[in-house]
């Protein structure tokens, strides 16, 4: 037997007037409509809901029994309705933002106020993802929008605004050769071809440019570096470094993440700058992920920034 929701508004509608003519005018439907509906669903249920003659309308003994059925099946969609209304706009007002490691930087707060400025109820989730995928979950589509690292793999699929332009340091024990060396220099600069030789902690191979990147690949003169391991958290590199499994590159805000301990963060010569960006799916035109990355324009207007493309 499958009745409709409309027949048990129609039923109770009736029901509680007693009137064919009343329930017509509540429901806004014709009183030869109402009628007409009403006895399909009778002849459905097998069985009369009402009697009617020139008294009025009353319940038969089944309408009785029927109605408050009818009565808390139409409240149970209706707080159905509800929470299907409610999950609708709450979809609508979550931006989730993905990231590797905490940008840090300042730039989750004034990001978040800019959002909030265009949107009120915009509620922006962040979402850890591991450092194999480059993309910080753009690619798969769990994330909205990310904190990227450049250069990004199938950079073609995403629009980006640069955020932030930092030195690459180099991170290694404090007891390491090199360090001692570089703590002669006046700035106490080290040398990135002093490095060539040491073993490099390593993106894992799933990050694709990225991990290239990291690895300097395009300072190396066409040398392969050597891996000393594969990283893929900032505890991670922390302990493979303090543990003398390798020296690693990374961006100067990150250095407060990796710099502790046993382990001391240096200028490097001959590598160049690190980009973060924020950075969306191309063909995504949904309203917050665009306000989002407009607002990551004007953070980075006034500094060398580059626009989406």
């Amino acid at each position: 037997m499958d009745v409709h929701g409309r027949d048990l508004r129609y039923f109770t509608a009736v029901a509680q007037e007693l009137s064919f003519t009343r329930a017509a005018g509540l429901l806004f439907v014709s009183q030869p409509a109402l009628s007409k509906q009403i006895r399909m669903l009778e002849k459905q249920l097998g069985a009369d809901l009402f009697d009617r003659d020139r008294r009025g309308v009353r319940l038969t003994p089944v309408g009785e029994a029927l109605l408050p059925h009818a009565r808390a099946v139409l409240a149970s969609w209706d707080e159905a309705e509800t929470v299907l209304r409610d999950a609708k706009a709450a979809g609508r007002s979550t931006l989730t933002v993905g990231m590797s490691t905490s940008p840090g930087r300042g730039l989750l707060p004034a990001l978040r106020a800019r959002l909030t400025a265009r949107f009120p109820s915009a509620r922006p989730v962040l979402r850890q993802v591991n450092w194999a995928d480059g993309s910080a979950g753009l690619a798969d589509g769990t994330s909205d929008v990310a904190f990227v690292w450049l250069p990004l793999t199938d950079a073609e699929r995403y629009l980006w605004v640069v955020v932030a332009r930092e030195p690459r340091l180099i991170a290694l024990p404090a007891d390491h050769p090199l360090a001692e060396r570089a703590s002669e220099d006046p700035t106490g600069t080290a040398d990135f071809s002093d490095f060539l030789d040491e073993p490099f902690l390593s993106l894992p191979p799933e990050a694709g440019p990225m991990r290239d990147y990291w690895l300097a690949l395009d300072a190396r003169g066409g040398r392969a570096p050597r891996i000393g391991g594969v990283v893929a958290s900032a505890e991670e590199t922390h302990e493979a470094v303090a543990n003398g499994e390798g020296v690693v590159l990374l961006a100067a805000g990150n250095a407060p993440l990796i710099a502790r301990d046993d382990v001391v963060c240096l200028p490097v010569r001959g590598v160049s700058p690190s980009e973060l960006a924020v950075a969306a799916r191309r063909d995504d035109e949904r309203p917050l992920v665009r306000a989002y990355l407009a607002g990551a324009r004007e953070l980075a207007a006034g500094t060398e920034s580059r626009s989406p493309r």
